[in-house]
């Protein structure tokens, strides 16, 4: 963990808000899980009109919002490096959910695969799931959220 010194109480909340994205763009894994487990889908209502709002968002829109916290947030130096760092890692996560929808694309033309699919798919959910869940917990108590990988990717685009 990196100290930079100490965080607010509202950037600690602005830094668990760029979170919300990969957990918005997990739910298509977590297809297979929900529906197999509806009691589960409790747990999402407090996310339902962020997830509306998103979605109405359009494929281009929420590319543009993509770039704009990248060029705007993460890339402007007048804007703390706590809320800087857990936006860059936020849209790292971002950039493995879209990998991981690729190979399960991919997948997807191959025959006889569904139980793989659905498998990684329900592996993806729950990981990116618990991954949201750490950092945002972290970023509250004003710690950086320390993933493998991810992090050094980010210390080296946040300075």
């Amino acid at each position: 963990m990196v100290w930079r010194g100490t965080t607010s109480i509202t950037d600690r909340i602005f830094a668990c808000l760029p979170y919300l994205l990969p957990l918005i763009n997990s739910l298509v894994f977590g297809s297979y899980l929900l529906g197999r487990f509806p009691i589960l889908q409790l747990l999402l209502i407090p996310l339902q009109p962020i997830v509306v709002l998103y979605m109405s968002l359009g494929q281009l829109g929420r590319l543009l919002l993509f770039f704009a916290l990248f060029i705007f947030v993460v890339r402007n130096e007048k804007i703390v490096h706590f809320i800087r760092f857990n936006t860059m890692q936020a849209i790292l996560l971002n950039i493995v959910i879209f990998l991981c929808e690729v190979l399960r694309e991919l997948l997807g033309f191959i025959p006889n695969t569904g139980f793989a699919i659905e498998t990684i798919s329900n592996l993806v959910f729950v990981v990116v799931v618990g991954t949201v869940v750490y950092s945002m917990i972290q970023s509250l108590l004003g710690r950086y959220a320390e993933l493998p990988t991810i992090s050094d990717a980010v210390y080296t685009q946040v300075r």
